[in-house]
């Protein structure tokens, strides 16, 4: 059975979560004690040696990065749904790679920054982090405005990547009620089969 080391209130754990979800596969959550740094024990390390969750261990493949692991997921497990998720034409598929950068990129800058300082009080650049985020929305709401999901007709890794964290801006003080469009993204998602939520996401389903 697959196994996934994560914190519970990680965006980052959640999208593999919520990507494991859709595609009603089976696996065994590892909680990983943040609080005790688990995370940068030799055991850990050794599984990913930046120290980092998530980590998904599927028989003698193991996989760090939470947008990695959701590339193979599409591709190991999503089967006949492979394009589906991942679309494999060349356009497609840079859409969705240019989304995952997003993820990696903007989205941890921007909005996981903000959760950071204003949940956890952690020590951040909150004017580069504010700057960002309000960049970010701006391009998501004129995006999503244009069309249902960020890089084909239909939801992709991408919209999963970047769900979390939008979902999650609330908690860095973001009035998500200002990005009408990206709301109705939100809850497009949270209607899924098999959607599952986390601690912290206000569900945008009545907008």
């Amino acid at each position: 059975m697959i196994q996934l080391y994560e914190f519970a209130l990680s965006g980052n754990c959640h999208k593999v979560r919520l990507m494991l979800s859709l595609l009603d596969i089976p696996y065994q959550s590892i909680a990983v004690n943040g609080a005790d740094r688990e995370h940068k024990s030799a055991e850990f390390l050794a599984k990913n040696p930046l120290g980092q969750v998530p980590v998904l261990v599927d028989g003698n493949v193991v996989l760090r990065d939470s947008q990695a692991i959701l590339v193979y997921l599409a591709r190991q497990y999503g089967v006949a749904q492979a394009d589906f998720w991942l679309p494999s034409d060349p356009v497609g598929q840079a859409q969705v790679q240019a989304w995952l950068a997003t993820a990696a990129n903007e989205v941890t800058r921007g909005p996981n920054a903000l959760r950071l300082f204003h949940k956890w009080g952690r020590a951040v650049a909150l004017a580069e982090a504010e700057s960002i985020t309000a960049q970010l929305m701006a391009v998501l709401e004129t995006s999503l405005t244009k069309q249902p999901w960020l890089a084909a007709p239909h939801c992709t890794i991408a919209d999963i990547a970047l769900y979390p964290y939008i979902a999650l801006s609330v908690e860095g003080k973001v009035a998500l009620t200002q990005y009408p469009a990206v709301c109705q993204w939100l809850a497009r998602i949270e209607t899924l089969p098999g959607y599952i939520a986390m601690p912290g996401i206000e569900s945008q389903v009545h907008v």
